[in-house]
């Protein structure tokens, strides 16, 4: 209770800051930026970091421990000049620390802004110049707006010339990286009270609120940047963090966000970012080159974006603050979440939630872009776009793992395990290979497929991949799987953190294994870290619980030669080298803490009724439930019912012996008629013609169909 009643008072403090004032719109604007700035600031360690830097100040305006010559990609050390003489001025401005209103503090600030403008040094990412060095600069010179003295008005007015200059074009921009230039074209508006820039400035702000088949929120709600690449986190974040500010910024001003936008972006949040997000941690699969940095998966900030949005939208505070509880702790990861499939048929992801747990799938498609790898981020990503799985209870299973990650077995795929993981064609816009990637979903199952071939840099693997979404339980089936690589090819069932003892059962018999290797013809189930894996037709698998090894440099040059050493559980079925026509089968059953719970579980209940090239078909006894992915035209019977069609789609048939409802997909967006046939079923022949024509950027929706 203490806990909540300080989160609350946090929540009306932050709203207060917003609150309108009698002021003209810029100052009214200029007054809530700085408000903002200040709540984040600690008085005693802006003192503490002033101390310092006073150690290192030379005299024409430099810091000795700045390399200003340096042009690296990533953490770009001139930038410590701008953060530190803000530092300084915030020390100068704010009271309660030695350093207010200090004259010799003053005087840095003034040559040490004078030095910069006349070294005027650049990054070679765009990056640095066009976004982090004039946001930084904006926030600089509106804070010492309300000091005691103020800065030469010629320095100031040449300094905000040189953000006009060279701190980019929001105009020529998308998504972010619009907003991102949008910013500190506002704090320039405030600065020069331009009317004109101010009103272009909010345009571009709120622009990227629209669904579109390029950068930004899509048509089915998931989040593409750098071409059609899924980037719900990351990207995402960033404009999250732009939007709420510009919202909280003009809020009860002419320039305030349009209730349609903000609707739009209310939704992308709720149902999209706050979903990928189980407690306090995200889907890795979801946040690009993002998740090769250190901590990135903890997604912290999303706290001060609910705050926001519960504040912008005070219907949903609700649902907003309930977000929070779970991300700050405070709640399980449980909490108040809905059960809901969601098939994102335009970015190639399939988010499957249930109260117990979380389960996404990204694949990649033709239509869409592999994971990146740029400015040296990311750089064993390959197999993370080709059916990567994150199977979430409490959401810190993935937590900082990467750098000692195998990179050839990533959880979910089927791949070579190669020596070293290939780089893609491209370090940005890779586009995959396949035609027929997307699954159908009825809001809360899902049947989701991924038709994998690439001969790109040895590889030389196909396989057909499926995922069935139930309540309790996630079957996994694989079929066609055809390598000529010279490695044996795995399918990953796992590879995450080691959270618990390691236990299977084979031949009738539980055992915990040891921090060691081992290979099992005919394991029942694996139980490890809440979860277990059930292996319906057994397969070699592999199980692996040791300590490994890597650093963050190896997979980021950016990050810092941090040594990592991890206890890791990996499961995979190993299907030999240059495999033909092999399969395999494995159910994931989240939320089984104990053996007993895993001999609990009624797998009698799942029916895996095909599993070859042509169709794979699960059935759910107690939900009345069939989910079937035709690969071709074909047929499927059983128990007296036929299913025939005549092109390639993805079906759910539900309460199959009572007022049965058909859904369908087409993960190949051909934009055609499916015909489909259902005989047996009550002694009646169905025909339905499934018309997908005409459906643009819908084409890979799925639509319903009830059966007489």
């Amino acid at each position: 209770m203490k806990q909540i009643f300080l989160m609350l008072s946090y929540i009306l403090s932050f709203t207060s800051i917003y609150a309108d004032e009698s002021k003209d719109v810029y100052q009214l604007i200029s007054s809530r930026i700085t408000a903002e700035a200040q709540a984040g600031i600690n008085i005693e360690k802006i003192e503490k970091s002033v101390t310092e830097g006073l150690k290192v100040y030379n005299q024409d305006g430099s810091f000795s421990d700045i390399n200003y010559e340096a042009k690296d990609r990533t953490n770009w050390p001139p930038l410590k000049q701008i953060d530190r003489l803000t530092t300084f001025v915030f020390a100068y401005t704010m009271p309660d620390n030695k350093y207010y209103k200090d004259c010799r503090i003053y005087e840095i600030i003034e040559q040490g802004l004078s030095f910069w403008y006349d070294r005027n040094p650049e990054c070679s990412n765009w990056w640095y110049n066009q976004i982090a060095e004039p946001q930084r600069i904006g926030i600089l010179l509106l804070q010492m707006q309300t000091g005691e003295k103020q800065l030469p008005a010629k320095l100031v007015t040449k300094t905000l010339e040189r953000m006009r200059t060279d701190g980019g074009d929001a105009t020529k921009q998308t998504g972010p990286n619009k907003t991102d230039i949008a910013l500190h074209w506002l704090y320039r508006a405030c600065l020069t009270k331009d009317a004109e820039l101010l009103r272009l400035t909010m345009e571009q702000a709120f622009e990227p609120l629209h669904y579109t088949t390029g950068e930004g929120i899509q048509y089915d709600n998931s989040y593409a940047q750098h071409g059609k690449q899924l980037y719900i986190i990351g990207y995402g974040d960033e404009l999250l963090k732009g939007v709420t500010k510009f919202a909280l910024y003009t809020r009860n001003t002419e320039f305030q966000l349009d209730r349609k936008r903000l609707d739009i972006f209310d939704k992308f949040v709720r149902e999209s970012y706050l979903q990928v997000i189980r407690g306090q941690y995200c889907h890795f699969n979801v946040m690009g080159r993002g998740m090769s940095r250190i901590n990135a998966t903890k997604r912290g900030n999303a706290i001060q974006y609910c705050k926001s949005m519960a504040i912008l939208l005070p219907g949903r505070a609700n649902e907003y603050n309930e977000a929070i509880a779970r991300l700050s702790g405070i709640k399980p990861s449980g909490y108040y979440v809905k059960p809901s499939s969601t098939v994102y048929f335009e970015g190639d992801y399939v988010l499957h939630i249930r109260p117990e747990f979380s389960f996404g799938v990204r694949t990649v498609s033709s239509r869409t872009l592999r994971n990146e790898y740029g400015n040296g981020e990311n750089l064993d990503t390959y197999f993370v776009s080709d059916g990567s799985t994150n199977i979430a209870i409490n959401g810190d299973e993935y937590y900082n793992i990467f750098p000692v990650w195998d990179w050839s077995r990533i959880p979910g795929v089927t791949a070579p395990a190669m020596d070293s993981v290939p780089k893609a064609k491209n370090e940005w816009q890779t586009s995959g290979t396949s035609t027929f990637t997307g699954g159908v979903s009825d809001g809360l199952y899902s049947a989701y497929t991924y038709m994998y071939e690439d001969n790109y840099a040895g590889i030389n693997t196909s396989a057909k991949k499926s995922w069935f979404f139930f309540d309790k339980e996630i079957v996994c089936l694989g079929s066609g799987i055809n390598s000529s690589a010279a490695f044996p090819i795995n399918t990953t069932i796992n590879q995450c953190l080691l959270q618990s003892d390691i236990i299977v059962s084979e031949g009738g018999k539980e055992k915990k294994l040891g921090n060691k290797s081992y290979s099992f013809n005919n394991l029942k189930w694996v139980l490890q870290g809440g979860i277990g894996y059930i292996l319906p037709t057994g397969g070699n698998v592999n199980i692996s619980g040791v300590e490994q090894n890597g650093s963050w440099k190896r997979i980021n040059m950016g990050q810092k030669d941090i040594k990592e050493k991890k206890n890791v559980f990996s499961l995979w079925l190993d299907h030999g080298v240059r495999p033909k026509q092999e399969t395999y089968a494995y159910i994931v059953v989240p939320d089984k803490h104990t053996p007993q719970e895993m001999n609990k579980y009624d797998v009698t209940n799942i029916k895996i009724l095909s599993n070859n090239e042509s169709v794979q078909v699960v059935k759910n006894m107690k939900l009345d439930m069939w989910q079937m992915v035709f690969f071709k035209p074909g047929s499927f019977s059983y128990e007296g019912t036929t299913i025939t069609v005549d092109a390639p789609c993805a079906i759910i048939l539900n309460k199959m012996s009572s007022g049965p409802i058909m859904h369908v997909a087409d993960p190949g967006h051909k934009q055609s008629i499916i015909n489909i046939e259902i005989s047996g079923l009550s002694g009646k022949t169905n025909k339905i013609a499934c018309d997908f024509a005409n459906t643009g950027v819908y084409a890979g929706k799925s639509k319903s169909f009830p059966i007489e």
